[in-house]
């Protein structure tokens, strides 16, 4: 039974309770996706000025983009050839200078994906380094000659055995200079080498002119990897091999020794002294609890909060994300818990389900078909409900689905079509497995055209879609979202607007409530004497759950069944996927 009594919640200092980012939700375009305003069949900068009045309608109070600088696009932006202009795919610099303006008129920051842990090999930084081995921006990169008497360019000869995150060895031999440099990501992907303080210079005057342009501040892309696990000799360790060859790279790259310092040393050179208002996020794929601790911590001055990556690992079999496995919901209760306590006194969590990089939840850990809307419902409640910032991923808010591919030519993603030439090659998986596995964990999955309307082509462009638009569409569009008031979208806003004025929501502490059900997701938020109920059916069938006589006569908040549930004796019954939040009278 859920107990009536509650522990009387800590009071925030009020320099941690007013920061505005904690009763503040963000929304994440993958411009790519957003809207095409030119029927080249590419979302565009123009696009998403398009959707504005929308995205204030929902009542988001951050825009945050993925990448739009200058590129080959050999990883969709993430891949950076010229930090300070904008790739003609997606406009100009005066077209975001306007979108800044016209986010601002309605009261929406604008946050912008950075990506500093490497550039594109077309940078012209990259360029000068691979020129020559005396070159004064040689050691802005990693170099390295071939292991000690071995043939240069043959395999086994990399400097280490790392493997790189889209396959095969983390080192590209360059014939230029005869030898190696590092890349955790794409060939095209050289890592920056953080050691050398001109390279930290030259990225902390590009990011403060960013600032002076008025943006309102950046995520920042797998920062934790800036700083690598160097020797005192100047050489990097090999790491357990995985798969032949290689192993993971990360284990020599993931929260190296400097990268406190690196983070501080960003804060005091960038954000420093500068306008109120700013937002440093960053992405720290094996970052633990600890780890976030002392990145967050507003004593420290590093980060504001940070991605975490367990939970959505949880579903990963051991080959990987396209190796997808049942989701224990007691492992993801744990996971989230674990942070929520973790950070409890000092730190703060970013909240998401969905980004450009993860499978749609609603096909992940929810029911895509016959509870589509009500799972959809219940996801964004249980994780709304949570202490800590929530983000919003373009579809999100609509309960967009998986695309569920029927060939593998309609995939476009990298790391997705990498795993695939791979498997090719070993002969381990036919394209009917390949295809089947890509369908549940492939990026391209979040990366489909965001759903406006009807139409043939989702009302994303008059062209050809760069990737192809969810068949779903016609269904599942903002157009019939918007217009129906008991919609996934309207439940958005709701979620948003109580965020926004509910000092429980956004300030309250957490505490798990039975942890070994495998189907309830069930926790209380106090802050004073004021205690929400959060309850959360991860099934498609009715669920009776305990919670005492005490919340008999609570209040609905919010719930995704026109209905209020049966409830009475100390008990509430959850029909499927339902989702809910109780408001008891005041704790005496």
């Amino acid at each position: 039974m859920i107990s009536d009594s509650a522990e009387q919640s800590h009071v925030d200092t009020p320099e941690a309770s007013d920061v505005w980012w904690k009763s503040a939700v963000v929304y994440q375009v993958y411009p790519r996706s957003f809207q095409d305003s030119n029927g080249d069949g590419i979302g565009d900068v123009r696009g998403i000025l398009q959707r504005v009045d929308y995205l204030a309608e929902l009542g988001v109070d951050v825009v945050w983009l993925s990448p739009i600088y200058r590129s080959p696009q050999d990883d969709n932006g993430y891949d950076i050839s010229d930090y300070q202009d904008i790739d003609p795919t997606f406009g100009t610099l005066e077209d975001v200078d306007e979108l800044i303006e016209a986010l601002h008129e309605r009261g929406i920051k604008l946050v912008m994906d950075l990506v500093v842990n490497h550039t594109s090999d077309e940078h012209p930084w990259f360029a000068e380094s691979r020129s020559s081995v005396d070159n004064p921006k040689r050691d802005w990169y990693w170099w390295r000659p071939a292991r000690e008497g071995m043939e240069p360019g043959t395999p086994g000869a990399e400097p280490t055995n790392w493997g790189s995150v889209f396959s095969g060895p983390a080192w590209e031999y360059d014939e230029t200079t005869g030898e190696y440099y590092l890349h955790l990501f794409s060939r095209k992907q050289p890592d920056l080498n953080w050691e050398n303080p001109e390279v930290r210079q030259a990225v902390y005057a590009m990011m403060r002119w960013w600032l002076d342009r008025r943006i309102d501040g950046f995520r920042m892309d797998v920062i934790n990897l800036i700083s690598k696990h160097v020797r005192p000799d100047g050489s990097l360790p090999d790491v357990p091999a995985e798969d032949g060859l290689y192993g993971s790279a990360f284990a020599a790259t993931v929260n190296g020794p400097r990268l406190h310092e690196f983070l501080q040393e960003i804060h005091r050179e960038v954000y420093e002294g500068r306008r109120d208002g700013l937002l440093l996020v960053g992405e720290t794929p094996g970052a633990t609890v600890e780890d976030g601790k002392l990145l967050t911590d507003p004593a420290r001055h590093e980060l504001d909060m940070v991605f975490t990556f367990e939970h959505v690992s949880l579903d990963h079999g051991p080959a990987g994300r396209f190796d997808v496995v049942p989701l224990d919901l007691r492992d993801l209760k744990a996971t989230l818990g674990r942070w929520q306590t973790g950070l409890e006194q000092a730190g703060w969590n970013a909240l998401y389900w969905n980004n450009h990089d993860q499978p749609r939840v609603v096909s992940r850990y929810g029911d895509d078909g016959a509870y589509r809307r009500e799972s959809a419902m219940m996801l964004a409640i249980v994780l709304h409900l949570h202490r800590g910032t929530p983000y919003v991923y373009q579809g999100e808010e609509l309960g967009m689905t998986n695309a569920y591919f029927t060939s593998l030519d309609e995939y476009r993603d990298i790391e997705s079509l990498r795993f695939a030439a791979s498997e090719r090659q070993r002969g381990q998986l036919n394209d009917e497995e390949l295809l089947s596995w890509l369908a549940a964990g492939s990026r391209d999955n979040a990366r489909t055209p965001m759903q406006w309307d009807a139409t043939p082509q989702a009302g994303f462009t008059t062209g050809q879609p760069w990737i192809d638009v969810n068949p779903h569409h016609d269904t599942i569009n903002a157009a019939a979202e918007v217009a129906d008031p008991d919609s996934v979208f309207h439940l958005y806003r709701r979620l948003i607007a109580l965020r926004h004025e509910d000092p429980v929501v956004q300030r309250g502490d957490f505490h798990l409530l039975l942890p070994d059900d495998p189907h309830i997701y069930a926790f209380t938020r106090t802050w004073g004497d004021e205690q929400l109920l959060v309850l959360g059916n991860f099934s498609g069938t009715e669920q009776t759950v305990p919670v005492g006589p005490d919340w008999d006569q609570a209040a609905l908040v919010i719930g995704n069944y026109p209905a209020s549930p049966a409830t009475g004796g100390g008990q509430i019954v959850l029909r499927a996927w339902e989702g809910l939040v109780l408001r008891r009278a005041p704790i005496r």
